[in-house]
């Protein structure tokens, strides 16, 4: 059994990935892969996770994981997707880092599972953006702990790697940029479910038209009609220039609420989250996704 898990980070996908793969079960069913997402981390997951100093809680978690798989052996490969398996919002921003716990808790996984290969799926975000909205998500007492004990500037998504890979190195870790996502989404999905690059989702570019105009809506149809699924440079390129065409002000640009945070911080973090992603994908146990 292979599982995969995709946690994430928050205020990334907000269930979509769950979304595409409910809309192509089908696909999934005929290429023995089953998936859950928010209600079986909540009910069955979530408190061994967050109490994972207790042994008998290992063993809790991989038999809550068994019981949701079918006995008949038709599964092979499951996906288990919530940005709570990183750790609660609370944890997002703490310790000077982003999530500090995401290792400890994705080894405590990898033991769980012993004898199941572990995939691990993080779409990353600009910090910029990222910052303040986890910020603004805390209670009034945290925010204000992470504002005292935290130098925002320092915190990079490298770190976060880095400590998964020292506390969980068979993992395997396959990343990529949030804002890349309406771009690649279908090639998220077949990569969660290791199926081939030519096979076509339901869906596929549901997330891309629907931040785009008419117009570029219209393009995407006509294209797709003849390249169903995005496997040649060009219809990329073609996809690429739509959405940098037609993409909608209201659908991409996000309102940041966090006091003092203005467009000087967002354009120096812009710069480090390029020279983040650029280092990324230099490691060669790291897959990265992208257009």
């Amino acid at each position: 059994m292979q599982v995969v898990i995709h946690a994430g980070v928050a205020f990334t996908d907000e269930d979509r990935i769950f979304g595409l793969l409910r809309d192509n079960a089908e696909a999934m069913s005929n290429h023995s892969v089953a998936f859950w997402g928010a209600r079986v981390f909540r009910r069955q997951f979530r408190t061994a996770l967050n109490e994972r100093d207790h042994g008998s809680n290992r063993e809790i978690l991989r038999s809550s994981f068994m019981d949701l798989v079918p006995n008949d052996k038709t599964v092979t490969r499951t996906i288990l997707t919530n940005p709570g398996y990183l750790g609660p919002i609370q944890t997002s921003i703490m310790d000077g880092q982003f999530y500090p716990l995401a290792g400890e808790r994705v080894a405590f996984m990898e033991d769980a599972f012993e004898g199941m290969p572990i995939e691990l799926f993080l779409g990353l975000r600009n910090p910029g953006s990222f910052i303040p909205m986890a910020v603004m998500a805390q209670t009034d007492a945290d925010r204000q702990r992470v504002l005292a004990e935290t130098d925002l500037s320092c915190l990079s998504w490298l770190t976060l790697i880095d400590n998964i890979r020292d506390l969980a190195p068979d993992v395997r870790i396959t990343l990529w940029r949030n804002e890349d996502s309406p771009l690649i989404w279908g090639d998220i999905a077949r990569a969660m479910a290791a199926l081939p690059d030519n096979t076509p989702l339901n869906g596929e570019y549901a997330l891309l038209s629907s931040l785009v105009s008419e117009a570029g809506r219209a393009e995407i149809e006509a294209l797709t009609a003849e390249r169903p699924v995005p496997i040649d440079a060009d219809t990329r390129l073609e996809l690429s220039r739509i959405f940098e065409t037609y993409a909608l002000p209201e659908a991409i640009e996000e309102e940041l609420d966090l006091p003092g945070w203005n467009d000087d911080i967002i354009a120096a973090f812009n710069e480090l989250y390029e020279q983040d992603m650029d280092v990324l994908q230099t490691m060669s146990d790291v897959r990265f996704l992208k257009p």
